[in-house]
């Protein structure tokens, strides 16, 4: 199958599994992208083929609309973390394959996703946001930007908080950008309880067409423009006021 082959239609993709697709495949450049624009992205383990999957519901953030909880924010107001984006992404995902889970034996960012994924940022497709204390990276978060969309992949953090900095930094400069949605593909309560909410899957898709073929914000590196952010300021950003 050629890797701009195009994928089964979303609504038939398994209810149990929910959201299975489609398996086998690669994980050339074209074929990611091609998965992407179609709201499926690959998950599996090692020793398994390729799986593709789109399900629904599909968890997303608003950019508009997130909020990080009050209680953290008063937090951050003393934080000398430091936010940043694309300098070291491939060990934001190396992070993120080795960071323990709960419920989760293992990891799906294999070292075959590792170097897809990799390959994605080296082109200008894929793209990391890093918070550091110092010189020491303590969270962070990795996914795919097309056109004027984000598909968040994995975040982790090395001390309490890393990754709600990585995400908050990350969403207040989508909505600078002009980019109305981050996918967080599958919800769970860390997730909802950061604010990610379940979008029917045909709604989901409907606006990922429309946003996938607009004008990218930013072509390749994200450095420059994300600049360097103060932790601190993501305490009164706008969008910030949130839950206890």
């Amino acid at each position: 199958m050629a890797p701009d082959a195009p994928f089964p239609p979303v609504e038939t993709a398994l209810r149990r599994p929910d959201g299975l697709l489609a398996f086998g495949g690669d994980l050339s450049l074209p074929r990611l992208r091609n998965a992407y624009r179609c709201g499926v992205f690959p998950w599996f383990s090692e020793g398994q083929p390729i799986l593709w999957w789109s399900p629904d519901p599909r968890l997303v953030f608003e950019t508009a609309h997130f909020a990080l909880p009050r209680r953290f924010r008063r937090s951050l107001r003393r934080s000398v973390w430091e936010v940043r984006a694309d300098t070291a992404f491939d060990d934001v995902v190396s992070a993120c394959a080795s960071t323990p889970r709960p419920g989760q034996d293992g990891t799906w960012i294999t070292p075959a996703m590792q170097s897809a994924y990799s390959a994605l940022h080296a082109a200008g497709d894929a793209h990391s946001v890093e918070v550091f204390d110092g010189t020491r990276m303590i969270g962070g978060i990795y996914g795919v930007a097309l056109g004027r969309m984000f598909f968040g992949e994995s975040m982790f953090s090395a001390e309490p908080g890393g990754s709600k900095v990585a995400l908050a930094g990350l969403i207040q400069q989508l909505r600078h950008w002009g980019m109305p949605l981050l996918d967080a593909q599958v919800g769970n309560p860390h997730l909802l309880g950061l604010g990610g909410v379940p979008w029917p899957r045909p709604r989901f898709i409907e606006c990922v067409r429309g946003l996938v073929d607009a004008p990218p914000p930013v072509t390749g590196s994200w450095t420059r423009a994300f600049g360097t952010q103060a932790a601190a300021d993501l305490a009164g950003a706008p969008g910030a006021a949130g839950h206890t």
